[in-house]
């Protein structure tokens, strides 16, 4: 069967790698990352003069990338998921999914780091809300349970628990485990995972 336009996903693809582009070629290029980043300490009060504002650097920092291979790792992710995804929940619920991971990870980050200084940069935090929503709506249930509440509960929390182990896997496996925002991933993905089924059931409501 041939999926419908994934027209969301194309207009985010798209606007990420021409944010990338303009901020790579500018004169900006070895500062954007922190003018437009999110970093906790500025919630608390930390001054940036000349920086986005802090409650926008969620939505910003997505738009900023550590190199090109960060960008396409993400993009790829962002296309592959958002290419199946979109027709599920319509492109009112990838903006929301990829919005809300946004904000989601930028949460966690803070939460686990409320005074950091490092820039976090990168969409990871909202593309992981994507894979979180394909994983739970594409993912075939296994095990006992595969009907019913229970089942999808547990689908949810094994998911869960493989997507936070994984990334503390990262963390510890990277020369560099430090600068990766692994509790940013942790709730972009849990983000998804709690707003899929809502988001579909809504989308097809109005349909």
């Amino acid at each position: 069967m041939r999926l419908p336009p994934a027209r969301a996903t194309a207009v985010l693809v798209g606007a990420t790698c021409l944010a990338w582009a303009v901020a790579s070629l500018g004169p900006w290029s070895d500062t954007i990352g922190v003018v437009a980043g999110f970093i906790p300490a500025r919630v608390g009060g930390l001054a940036l003069n000349g920086a986005v504002p802090v409650w926008l650097t969620p939505l910003s920092a997505t738009l900023v990338h550590a190199g090109i291979v960060h960008l396409a790792f993400n993009m790829l992710m962002l296309g592959f998921c958002g290419r199946y995804v979109e027709p599920s929940i319509g492109w009112i619920g990838v903006v929301t999914l990829y919005v809300g991971g946004a904000y989601a990870a930028a949460a966690a980050q803070y939460a686990v780091d409320p005074s950091g200084m490092v820039a976090m940069v990168g969409a990871s935090g909202a593309v992981s809300a994507l894979f979180a929503a394909y994983a739970l709506l594409y993912g075939e249930r296994r095990g006992r349970f595969r009907e019913g509440r229970l089942g999808a509960a547990l689908q949810i929390l094994w998911l869960a628990a493989a997507w936070i182990g994984l990334q503390i896997l990262v963390g510890f496996a990277t020369v560099q485990g430090g600068r990766i925002a692994t509790a940013a991933h942790v709730g972009g993905f849990l983000f998804g995972l709690l707003m899929a089924k809502p988001l579909l059931r809504l989308h097809w409501r109005k349909a």
